[in-house]
């Protein structure tokens, strides 16, 4: 069974309640119907119903009447919303009438809504800037207990089985944090543990990269992953790390065994975290495109509950897929 058929199985029998704050967007009204159809997840569409039915209509989709759609003026909550808001915000001066205002946002609402317990999980971006679907998310949901910083990984499916967990290689970060420090770093690493064997179903075996294999080249940035290795280590003895590794003396055994002799990951990672998020961005793309990768991602990892932004060019394929990794994410959390 491939990553995403048990992605999609587990979902459904998790039947996690995901908001979808886009309500009228066409690409998300499709994945709604599907993911209804399918029996995938329950969802909660913001919008106006009138309108959202009547678009439903005209694409011929038949399963829209199975999911709740709520205006985002008038949530039954939405009193209770309000107070929320102003509770969790009160030390940054948010005022009534700011929290009236926000709170008839349907991003805002969405976070509201999973941080009063009343969803699960939200997929949003199709429509939307990247910051604006976060900045509800950090501002209301937070990060998880003992977390400080959200990142991205992304799920990388190979042709070549060869390497990685039968093909399967773990990024991070691709997608958040621009220059993460040593703790930073290992938290990134530690929390991408802990997505690997949600999602994945797989131990991970995470290799911390550098331009540096054990020391042949000494530099600030080479310093800056062997600090973060050794924080991994000593917060989580069992965790199978190693670092600072070259790609190369990560992945490949041969090079691994004349690079880093003696270490239990060089040659076998199936994780691979970056130093910074120049290198993960180019490093994810340009797997993608010379291997011929699928990419799936960015899974935003670190909330406390899932929140999940996706690119403006998604497909419905996409959504769909999101929609069932935050159903899984949500009965992890």
């Amino acid at each position: 069974m491939d990553f995403i058929q048990n992605i999609i199985l587990n979902a459904k029998k998790y039947q996690k309640h995901i908001v979808l704050p886009e309500g009228l967007e066409e690409r998300t009204l499709r994945a709604a119907d599907h993911v209804t159809a399918n029996g995938i997840a329950r969802i909660t569409l913001l919008g106006e119903p009138e309108n959202i039915r009547r678009k439903a209509a005209s694409l011929g989709l038949k399963h829209i009447e199975g999911v709740d759609i709520i205006p985002p003026g008038h949530h039954p909550q939405k009193a209770a919303y309000v107070n929320l808001m102003l509770e969790l915000r009160k030390a940054k001066g948010l005022t009534q009438q700011e929290a009236e205002k926000l709170i008839e946002n349907p991003l805002y609402l969405g976070a509201m809504m999973i941080k009063a317990g009343h969803a699960d999980g939200e997929v949003a971006g199709a429509m939307n800037a990247t910051g604006d679907v976060l900045r509800p998310a950090f501002q209301y949901v937070k990060t998880q207990p003992g977390t400080t910083i959200v990142s991205g990984v992304f799920f990388m499916i190979l042709k070549d089985k060869e390497y990685g967990n039968d093909g399967i290689l773990v990024f991070a970060d691709c997608a958040v944090h621009p220059n993460p420090t040593d703790r930073e770093l290992a938290e990134i690493a530690m929390t991408t543990a802990r997505t690997t064997r949600v999602l994945g179903g797989f131990e991970p075996k995470i290799a911390m990269l550098s331009f540096s294999t054990k020391g042949s080249a000494r530099h600030e940035m080479a310093d800056k992953v062997i600090r973060a290795t050794q924080i991994v280590k000593e917060t989580d003895p069992q965790l199978a790390i190693d670092g600072e590794l070259q790609a190369d003396a990560a992945l490949v055994p041969a090079v691994g065994a004349g690079k880093a002799p003696g270490s239990p990951i060089a040659g076998q990672a199936n994780v691979l975290i970056f130093p910074s998020l120049d290198a993960g961005n180019i490093g994810y793309k340009l797997v993608q495109r010379l291997a011929h990768a699928e990419a799936i991602g960015p899974v935003l990892q670190g909330m406390a509950a899932p929140i999940n932004d996706l690119s403006r060019g998604c497909s419905v394929d996409d959504i769909v897929k999101m929609i069932a990794i935050t159903a899984n994410q949500a009965a992890h959390s």
